[in-house]
């Protein structure tokens, strides 16, 4: 039986400890054809790149599995991984091992789910990865074998079209992790605040800061499920309409 094509990336950059342990956990699962960024490209979102020329090169990585490094954002590495390296769609995108958590409204931010999202665009089966732990030597031997879990998980039960997977890891040990929870994003976001400095010319520049703050106290969400040593899978969809909204404004606006 012919394996599985897998499209990897990340937002972390292609040298990221994340993107390596995601494809030493993977390495069973299909034949792994890597596209990623050639430095860091987190908070970058969905942002593609129109005002410049994109650049791919070799690189020689990951032993032995074919893996370019992109001068753009993760979702130029998958258009340019779908269209330019693999010539069609994989059977399966998995960005990440992201360094830090992308829970609630991180999402809209984050580099590595836009990639997740840019693969369920294009019909792809997909899912973003995250291991709530930002140090760039952090620990991803508990991430590994969940994610191993989850592919297996998924052989029976694939992604729905038009869906992908976010997926949020606790920092702890494997055996410390109470089991795997689907859930809803929480509703917290950045309380934002600029921290302004001048130059040497006498000129402010200004550096974004701020607080994260949950403000959700329902229950079943990332951010709690997460805080009680669960992992976590959020369905995560493109279509931002707001259903709630719509036969009410067709009753003030359908007239």
């Amino acid at each position: 039986m012919k394996k599985p094509l897998i499209l990897v990336t990340n937002d972390d950059g292609i040298s990221a400890k994340g993107i390596r342990s995601l494809v030493e956990a993977i390495r069973d699962f299909g034949e792994i054809v890597i596209v990623a960024p050639d430095k860091p490209q987190s908070g970058m979102g969905h942002a593609i790149t129109i005002n410049q020329p994109l650049r791919l090169n070799k690189s020689d990585l990951f032993n032995g599995i074919e893996a370019y490094s992109c001068s753009g954002t993760p979702v130029d590495c998958v258009k340019l991984g779908i269209f330019e390296v693999l010539k069609r769609k994989p059977d399966l995108l998995l960005s990440g091992i992201n360094h830090g958590e992308n829970t609630s409204t991180n999402v809209l931010y984050s580099g590595t789910m836009s990639a997740a999202v840019e693969g369920a665009m294009e019909g792809i089966p997909s899912i973003g990865f995250s291991l709530c732990d930002f140090d760039s030597d952090a620990d991803f031997s508990a991430s590994k074998e969940i994610i191993k879990t989850i592919l297996t998980k998924i052989k029976d039960a694939p992604i729905p079209s038009g869906i992908c997977y976010n997926i949020n890891i606790p920092m702890l040990p494997i055996t410390e992790i109470k089991g795997i929870n689907v859930v809803r994003q929480a509703l917290a976001y950045w309380e934002d605040k600029f921290d302004k400095r001048m130059d040497q010319f006498g000129k402010p520049y200004y550096w974004l800061t701020g607080d994260f703050g949950n403000h959700d106290p329902g229950e079943n969400t990332d951010l709690e499920a997460i805080k009680n040593g669960y992992v976590t899978i959020v369905p995560t969809q493109f279509d931002l309409t707001a259903f709630s909204e719509l036969e009410k404004l067709k009753l003030t606006f359908n007239k």
